[in-house]
């Protein structure tokens, strides 16, 4: 795989089942870059899993050792993943925190049609994807005080879905 990554399967995941399980892959901010893995269960959905939180799905946790999260590395991950666990392929969930939320609107942005619900947590966004993430059910929450990425990048990428056809209908 492109990135190395963290996996949690439910407790009650087997192989032989007919269950196909959903997938949550959680991108994390600039802090947690590196080549240190463990950095990764800092906080996000690992790190809850490991506090005893009981999750349904299969969830996939990358690092990005530096610089920006690739759409198509992650894309890579989720596909490696979808091969070698039995998953749902129609629910596939993508959420991100700060550069992981850059990441989550970049990778839903250029592939809206592997993402079922996408959510993007003081990030931001080139608006040139805005009108793909129109397509698909999104949740962007950013807060004012926020002092390492302003809210108003969050804001413009709301705009910007706002503009296009389907008018961000599926903004949640």
């Amino acid at each position: 795989a492109p990135y190395s990554y963290w996996i949690s399967t439910p407790e009650n995941y087997n192989a032989d089942t007919t269950v196909d399980w959903p997938v949550i892959v959680f991108l994390h901010g600039r802090s947690l870059s590196g080549t240190d893995l463990n950095l990764v269960k800092k906080y996000g959905v690992i790190h809850e899993i490991e506090k005893g939180r009981k999750v349904p799905a299969i969830v996939i946790a990358p690092q990005v050792a530096t610089g920006a999260w690739d759409p198509d590395k992650v894309l890579e991950v989720i596909q490696y993943i979808q091969k070698m666990y039995t998953t749902d392929t129609n629910r596939v969930y993508v959420c991100g925190m700060s550069l992981g939320g850059y990441g989550t609107m970049h990778f839903a942005g250029k592939h809206p049609n592997k993402v079922t619900a996408a959510v993007a947590l003081c990030g931001g966004g080139n608006t040139s994807d805005a009108c793909n993430l129109s397509t698909i059910p999104f949740w962007i929450q950013h807060g004012s005080a926020d002092e390492a990425v302003p809210v108003s990048q969050s804001r413009e990428m709301v705009q910007a879905i706002k503009q296009c056809d389907n008018k961000g209908v599926n903004l949640i």
